[in-house]
């Protein structure tokens, strides 16, 4: 009698929209195939590693003609659950399900000659037991928490009728009021059980080694598989391998981590739930915040939304009852919150004149008011933190004779002066969209001028600045140039805390999460620079920087002790993103952005998506998108309940020498735009070789729920 043949479908990382069928030899690969097995398939003149979608015993195509698994790796299949939720990521976000489940994989498991190497190296690292250079600090008991911290601890334990079941619950606390020591002995009831497993997410890696400190704290005996971008090829591959074993009991990570496989799940949480790094940019566009709702959701378990400044979409659901809803309304040790001064840089009153004392021999960068403040907060041994979001010593460089300015030749954008030692021993310039980076001229290529200026300022220029006004301080610059210099920002943050330093310089990677002891007075320049933007979110997000940048300052106060003082340069202070910050009205604000977002029907009170589209030229894109939309009405999609709007140029229109275009498709039917973006995607399948236009040569890309317009 002749066996059946085991056929297996496998998907690989490729922009396809179909599995491919292989036959599977259990003798050679030792076992019996099963779904969500990683292995090794060839694929047209090479190797790829692809997972196990289907299992049967026929094949469309003839048995003959199909190609063998050629190995399995040494992995447990992935967990049915994980499945699922790669499988609706890939759905919801139009992706094929291969590009969607593969960049999962670290890439230690993708190499497959490394396989039978990889048990080794797992073994050695236990046998190694490196020691960390971490060092477990800032533990809270439960009977350590303030009165409120308990009762959100008890409404976080309350039981419901029956356990192993979906609760959504939002977190809401002042900058300071100690979510994070709530969430945490949340956690420790539900890790009493052995082979409990808990996701915990974090918007950036900057702020994992501090929460990674914490809950080495709460957790000594618990094994922690810490999952990010920074994390090395090896440590990453196999904190991923204890994750999906279920031998780490506590994942901790960023936006990747969301999908990774944890057998035993049994809560979840999201800190700083509103930041908008949980959306991925590239590959498949998901939100991770979104997506652990879902897992949520599917595996019946709790998740904790975490957040000072709830996005508008949390808010909403919390308000009307579809999450439940627990806040922190005072600061842990009882100290106020810091008060807000807004300078008008119009006013001249807040302006050095000539003569004034303590006044800089060039034009001052910041405000005299503001001065004033910074050497206050000296004199009285406090720090000072001070945000300006943009880095480098200056945006554009410019010649006061033709106007020439320092435009990237790749891009739309300029290309931003830094000192030198960012990129070499000499001054440079670099574009931060495509990476390009060159000598500064000598003089202008245009007229020959040598008498090059530069316009606007960013960390560097600040940090010389302050360098000179106060030239017995102790300064410190925050941004990716400094912390890649200095192999690492955990190191300055150290400095900050360890009291090294009296003036921090930053971007916003000083303004999140950081539990700063000693900060007396923040500062943010250039506020009006994120107000005044094309995208409707832009309000929202500023408001949130900067209730989150005024919440660095008094946090160590004690009750009755003042909260430090956050100062804000601005041209427009009526704006009402600043006036409710003035009363710290996080609610007010929230209500005020949910009544515009209803009246313009935007979201979360409408679906949107976008088409990119890029190629060598514009005209071409806009074409490409502009045939796109006419096929939709000739197949009568475009209705009341589905708009698509015309086709425009891209903010930045230009990165890397491509052209780059969007169409915005927006609905007040979840539904309807799902169904309108599946044919889009089949249809432009059809004519393209994965994600390229055969006739145009355009690549295109599907996003759901853009973040950026």
């Amino acid at each position: 009698m002749m066996l059946k043949p085991i056929v297996v479908q496998v998907v690989i990382d490729k922009p396809l929209a179909q599995g491919f069928d292989y036959l599977w030899d259990a003798e050679k690969l030792g076992k019996l195939p099963e779904i969500g097995h990683v292995v090794e398939v060839p694929f047209a003149r090479i190797k790829e590693v692809g997972l196990v979608i289907k299992v049967s015993n026929h094949s469309d195509y003839e048995i003959e003609k199909l190609k063998s698994v050629e190995r399995l790796a040494p992995l447990p299949a992935f967990d049915p659950a994980l499945l699922r939720l790669t499988n609706f990521a890939s759905q919801y976000y139009i992706h094929a399900l291969g590009e969607t489940i593969l960049p999962v994989i670290p890439q230690m498991w993708k190499k497959a000659d490394n396989w039978e190497k990889i048990p080794e190296k797992i073994e050695a690292v236990k046998k190694k037991n490196k020691e960390t250079d971490l060092v477990a600090e800032g533990l809270i008991t439960q009977d350590q928490l303030n009165p409120n911290q308990k009762i959100a601890l008890q409404e976080l334990f309350a039981s419901r009728e029956t356990e192993n079941q979906f609760r959504a619950i939002l977190l809401q606390g002042q900058t300071g009021s100690g979510k994070t020591a709530v969430f945490l002995n949340w956690l420790a009831s539900i890790l009493n059980d052995e082979s409990a497993q808990v996701l915990l997410l974090v918007p950036e890696i900057n702020l994992t080694p501090q929460l990674e400190r914490r809950v080495m704290a709460y957790f000594p005996n618990k094994k922690m598989a810490v999952l990010h971008s920074g994390v090395s090829e090896k440590k990453r591959g196999i904190a991923w391998y204890e994750a999906m074993t279920g031998k780490a009991q506590i994942i901790l990570g960023t936006r990747l981590a969301a999908l990774t496989p944890m057998p035993n799940l049994r809560a979840i949480v999201v800190d700083e739930e509103h930041d908008p790094s949980y959306k991925q940019q590239d590959g498949t566009r998901y939100s991770a915040r979104d997506l652990a709702i879902w897992r949520a959701h599917d595996q019946k378990i709790p998740i904790l939304l975490s957040s000072a400044t709830p996005s508008l979409e949390t808010w909403l659901a919390a308000q009307s009852g579809r999450y439940e809803y627990i806040r922190l309304d005072q600061r842990a040790q009882g100290a106020s919150l810091p008060k807000v001064h807004l300078i008008n840089t119009r006013d001249p009153q807040n302006q050095f004149s000539p003569g004034d004392s303590g006044a800089p021999k060039q034009k001052s960068l910041i405000t005299k008011t503001l001065a004033n403040a910074i050497s206050k907060s000296l004199a009285e041994k406090k720090q000072s933190l001070i945000l300006i979001n943009r880095r480098g010593y200056a945006p554009v460089l410019s010649c006061s004779a033709c106007n020439w300015l320092s435009k990237c030749t790749q891009c739309s954008t300029f290309t931003v002066m830094h000192k030198a030692e960012t990129f070499g021993r000499r001054p440079a310039l670099s574009c931060h969209h495509c990476g390009l980076v060159k000598s500064i001229p000598q003089f202008c290529p245009d007229c020959g001028n040598a008498d090059l200026k530069t316009l606007g300022h960013g960390t560097q220029k600040l940090e010389d600045a302050i360098e000179e006004m106060w030239p017995q301080a102790r300064v410190l610059r925050v941004d990716t140039d400094s912390s890649r210099k200095s192999k690492g920002a955990e190191k300055l943050f150290q400095e900050i805390h360890h009291g090294n330093v009296d003036i921090v310089v930053g971007t916003q990677m000083i303004a999140k999460g950081h539990d700063y002891q000693n900060i007396g007075l923040v500062a943010v320049l250039d506020a009006d620079s994120r107000l005044y933007s094309a995208d409707f979110r832009a309000a929202e997000r500023l408001f949130a920087q900067l209730v989150q940048v005024a919440g660095r300052a008094g946090r160590s106060g004690t009750s009755g002790e003042a909260g430090g003082n956050i100062y804000i340069e601005t041209q427009y202070p009526e704006s009402p993103v600043f006036q409710y910050l003035l009363r710290h009205d996080i609610d007010g604000f929230l209500g005020f952005t949910a009544s515009e977002r209803e009246e313009a029907k935007l979201p979360p009170y409408s679906y949107q998506a976008l088409v990119h589209a890029e190629g060598k030229s514009l005209d071409k894109a806009i074409q490409f998108l502009n045939n796109l939309k006419s096929r939709m009405k000739a197949r009568g999609l475009i209705t009341k309940e589905l708009k698509v709007y015309d086709p425009v140029p891209k903010p930045v229109m230009r990165v890397a020498g491509s052209e780059r275009a969007q169409l915005l498709i927006e609905s007040g039917n979840r539904k309807a735009l799902q169904e309108a973006l599946e044919m889009i995607d089949q249809e432009l399948r059809q004519e393209s070789t994965g994600r390229i236009s055969k006739t145009s040569r355009i690549r295109w890309l599907v996003e759901r729920d853009p973040i950026a317009i």
